[in-house]
């Protein structure tokens, strides 16, 4: 999606960096903790990402743990299983949740001024997984637009609607060179 910069995008392990520890209380703290760890690493501008999970009859969670919900180790499976287990018994009506993402771009490690990005995608959990496409959450992750889950979209689509879709289609327009920009 990034493409139209006509910037080399590699990921961070190109060039060996460590995973950052993700110990920020908010997606915000996360995604800039990931973005200043690789731009420490690589000496190069970064972007870091942050997103997850949030189910109002949980008050918010698994949030910013939605990746380890079911432990450090969990797959997606088990952070599935695990999430239909605490919603078992809870009405259709009052299972509205939402994945939100926030996307960082720094120049370097101390950059002052991060371009912070976000996106959020509103749906309902499901009472059972349907679908095999995506990862993480998506079987579970109802579409109310769509009529489906996120797991039964094609990835245009999921790129369209999806939480890290918006963020990202946010920071493309924020590094668009044009009128009054770099």
């Amino acid at each position: 999606m990034l493409r139209p910069l006509g910037l080399d995008l590699l990921p961070q392990s190109a060039f060996l960096v460590p995973e950052a520890e993700e110990t920020g209380l908010t997606f915000v703290e996360n995604a800039l903790l990931k973005a200043r760890n690789a731009c420490r690493h690589t000496m190069l501008p970064a972007i870091g990402d942050d997103s997850g999970l949030e189910v109002d009859a949980l008050e918010g969670e698994p949030g910013i743990y939605s990746s380890r919900y079911a432990g450090e180790y969990a797959s997606d499976e088990d952070n599935n299983s695990l999430l239909l287990a605490e919603l078992a018994g809870v009405p259709e009506e009052q299972r509205t949740a939402r994945f939100h993402c926030v996307m960082v771009y720094l120049r370097h490690a101390d950059d002052p001024t991060p371009i912070i990005c976000q996106g959020t995608w509103e749906g309902r959990i499901l009472a059972a997984a349907d679908g095999d496409g995506g990862f993480g959450y998506d079987p579970v992750f109802h579409v109310q637009a769509e009529g489906c889950s996120a797991a039964r979209l094609t990835p245009e689509d999921k790129n369209r609607l999806s939480h890290r879709g918006q963020a990202l289609r946010q920071l493309l327009e924020r590094l668009r060179p044009g009128p009054g920009r770099g």
